[in-house]
């Protein structure tokens, strides 16, 4: 798994003061094949990374806990899962997947797989 543990906002120039945390969610989950948004001490996003990492995929986290602007992401998040709980957070070639139990419907349904490979993240 690569932790992303330092804010983005160091390299990159934001547009408005502080940035828009949906634009930064957008930006961040298109840089890799699986993007996980989560917080360090969550026990559903450690399950989440196991799947992932038991598959052979190897995603990029971004704890949100250990993120300056981690509340303003996590608030963004909640928004974009229509209030449920904001973490784990999954992202598959730049597109929303949802949160673990929609990770895990996949998972069971056959889709997840398919989407791994699609975005190239899973080669068998």
């Amino acid at each position: 798994m690569h932790y992303q543990t330092e804010s983005w906002s160091s390299y990159a120039p934001q547009r408005t003061v502080g940035g828009d945390p949906l634009e930064r969610i957008e930006r961040l989950a298109s840089e890799n094949a699986v993007v996980i948004f989560s917080m360090s001490s969550c026990c559903m996003c450690h399950a989440i990374k196991r799947l992932f990492c038991g598959m052979g995929v190897n995603p990029t986290v971004h704890e949100l806990d250990e993120d300056p602007r981690g509340k303003e992401m996590e608030k963004a998040l909640m928004r974009l899962l229509g209030g449920s709980s904001s973490v784990p957070v999954v992202f598959i070639g730049g597109k929303l997947v949802g949160s673990m139990d929609r990770v895990m419907a996949s998972h069971i349904n056959g889709t997840l797989v398919p989407l791994l490979k699609e975005a190239g993240a899973l080669w068998l």
